[in-house]
Order: C-alpha cells, then sequence, then structure tokens
C-alpha cells in the first residue's frame, strides 16, 4: 500500500483532459451498531453489516479541465438541482483537497438518484456517498493513473467514503463487511471498512430483508446529532463493551450458522441503539407505536411458527424484516396478514444480500 494512499501534495496540470464515470453502490444494513464518533467520522465503537442488492445509488461525473480559474462542481439529484444534497456533496468535494488535489483542476457535473425513495428507512447517505468515492477513486485512476492495484482501490474509496458518512465506508465491499478495528480481524479499522474474510455459513449468505416502512416522514432528530450526544452519555463505555462482546458472539454465529445467537444478538444491538437514543440528554425517541406493535407481533411470529426470522432497526421508526430464502414464501405471507396494517399505506420494500458497488460504462 502506497505510503501517501490517502493524501498527497501533488497538484497534477491537467489539461484538455476530460471523461466520464459511473458507479452503482448499495446502501447496507448494520448488525452491529456503531454509535457515536469521534476525531474526523471515526466510530467509538466497530460495526458489522451486509450490503443489500435492490436498494442502491447510481453516481455518474462528467469530469473536464477547469475553463476558469477556480473549479466549478455542480451536482444533481434524479435530475433536478436539489439544495440540500448538493451542498452536503459539494461541501464534501471541498474538504477532499487533500485526498484528491487534482480535483482543483477539474470541472465536474456529478448526477445521483437512488433505486428507492427517499426516507423509506435504507441509508441513502450509505449509498450515496460510496458510489460519489467510487467514481472519484476511478477519475484518478484515470488523470493520475495511480490506484492500479484493486485492493488499494476499495481502500482508498471506502477511507473516503467514510469522510462523508460512516456507513459508506461498508459500502464499497459485497456481502458482510466491518469498520472500526476488532481483534477478531487483523486488517481492521478505523480508518476505512473491510471485507469479513471468513467463510460465513450458507445460510447467512441467502438473508432476505424486508424493510417495513412505519413511516416516510423525515427524522426528528439526524443521525449526525444522535451520534454527537454521544459525548458524555452515561452508558458510553458499557456501550462500546457491549459491541464488542455482541461482535464476538455475531462472528461465531455466522461461521457455526447458530440462528439463535444471531437473533439475539442482532436484536439486542437494535434495541440497545434506540436505548441510547432515549437515554441521551436531551433524551429522544425516533420509534413509532406501530413499530413497537411490529416488533412484538414479529417475537409471537417466530416462536409461533419456530422459524428463523429477526428484526433489526436503523435511527429510525421501520424495521428491517430478516429472514432467510428458504422461509421466503412464508414470512411474506406473514407480512400481508400480519404487519402491513401497521405500514404506512402498507408499504414494504422486499430486498436481499447483495453483490457490493459495479462500475456501469
Amino acid at each position: 500500500m502506497s505510503t501517501n494512499l490517502f493524501s498527497s501534495s501533488f497538484i497534477p496540470d491537467l489539461q484538455k483532459r476530460e471523461g466520464f464515470v459511473r458507479w452503482q453502490s448499495p446502501s447496507n444494513i448494520a448488525l452491529i451498531k456503531y454509535w457515536g464518533k469521534f476525531g474526523v467520522q471515526l466510530p467509538k465503537n466497530p460495526s458489522l453489516s451486509f450490503g443489500l442488492s435492490e436498494a442502491y445509488s447510481q453516481t455518474s461525473i462528467k469530469y473536464s479541465s477547469k475553463e476558469a480559474d477556480k473549479a466549478n462542481h455542480k451536482f444533481y439529484f434524479e435530475g433536478k438541482e436539489n439544495p440540500v444534497f448538493g451542498k452536503k456533496a459539494l461541501r464534501f468535494l471541498d474538504d477532499l483537497d487533500i485526498v484528491f488535489p487534482f480535483l482543483k483542476q477539474l470541472d465536474l457535473n456529478i448526477e445521483s438518484k437512488n433505486s428507492f425513495p427517499h426516507s423509506a428507512g435504507i441509508a441513502s447517505s450509505a449509498s450515496s456517498m460510496s458510489a460519489l468515492a467510487l467514481c472519484l477513486c476511478s477519475i484518478e485512476q484515470e488523470v493520475i493513473g495511480s490506484l492500479q492495484d484493486e485492493f488499494d482501490f476499495y481502500m482508498k474509496a471506502s477511507y473516503v467514503a467514510r469522510l462523508g458518512s460512516g456507513s459508506a465506508s461498508r459500502s464499497v465491499y459485497s456481502g458482510f463487511c466491518v469498520w472500526g478495528e476488532i481483534f477478531e480481524l487483523i486488517e481492521s479499522s478505523n480508518n476505512y471498512a473491510v471485507p469479513f474474510t471468513y467463510e460465513v455459513h450458507p445460510l447467512f449468505m441467502q438473508l432476505r430483508d424486508s424493510i417495513l416502512i412505519v413511516s416516510d416522514s423525515e427524522k426528528a432528530v439526524s443521525s449526525r446529532a444522535g451520534h454527537a450526544l454521544m459525548d458524555g452519555h452515561p452508558y458510553a463505555v458499557a456501550r462500546i463493551a457491549q459491541s464488542k462482546q455482541n461482535m464476538t458472539w455475531l462472528i461465531a454465529a455466522l461461521l457455526q450458522g447458530d440462528t439463535d445467537r444471531f437473533i439475539e444478538v442482532v436484536e439486542n444491538e437494535a434495541m440497545s441503539l434506540h436505548a441510547l437514543m432515549m437515554s441521551s440528554k436531551p433524551w429522544y425517541s425516533l420509534l413509532h407505536p406501530n413499530t413497537l406493535r411490529i416488533l412484538n407481533t414479529v417475537r409471537a411470529f417466530r416462536e409461533k411458527s419456530e422459524l428463523f426470522i429477526c428484526f433489526t432497526l436503523d435511527a429510525g421508526p421501520n424495521v428491517h424484516l430478516l429472514y432467510t430464502q428458504e422461509d421466503e414464501i412464508k414470512v411474506l405471507q406473514f407480512i400481508e396478514d400480519e404487519l402491513l396494517e401497521f405500514c404506512v399505506e402498507r408499504k414494504v420494500i422486499h430486498d436481499k444480500i447483495g453483490f457490493g458497488p459495479k462500475r456501469i460504462d
């Protein structure tokens, strides 16, 4: 790995250069949650996730040598200028001078779109920021000639994605992924995510994720603000210890095909995340009454049917229902019969474990 992989003072003279890159990158769902940051977008505890298949962002960048003294960067979301998304993306680019100094020499026309609706309980920042990071790394490949090694390419993409959104660092890899230092993976890092390199039991490689849309409204408290409330949180030390213990147990479950331990850890992580929100100062809750109705109904159904089915939650009210392909017909019927009544306009998005990002030529 090059020593200047993540930073450089070299500013090339890019005359008459132009090109086009496009990447499609998935969102991901964390099974072990990270909550709280330190430094520049570094996690207070490690996390483990898997990438989705149908929920993704597609980002394209048309680049050319700058025509004015200052490079001109434009951002469009789903064909239109979006002030909120655009401001975040362009501010992100401005902060990347050390990582990509060549951006000062290029005009960029960035277009992004999602395969899923905004506020659907899917981490759009993970997919959009990872797609943008992958595009920027491809531009570096083309105009500088670096990042020819695949390992370096994805490591830098994960590092850059992390600067935009912590969970985005995990979206540049397929399958299961770890972000944050853990004893079990010597290559793990707080600076970027790494693929989970152990052989996962085949049962968990066919995971399905049905996302039950309890609310499609904007969250009352952003994830960024929620992370900040972990500074000085009375349970912060205990949470870090809990996440590391849960990580050890979940890794063992993934390798052994232990569904009981998987359910125990994943649901514990989801409820702990929201318990941290409710015990913050000031406290807040993102759960909806129908969220709790769904959780209780899922638990009752699992006890009655003895199927492998469990839930997880992101920082919001919507429920991710996890199960395997072999039980899909029974679970979909259960969703139809007992859960859709708790969803806004009976909305549900069906997804599954995916194969990671891909460049689209």
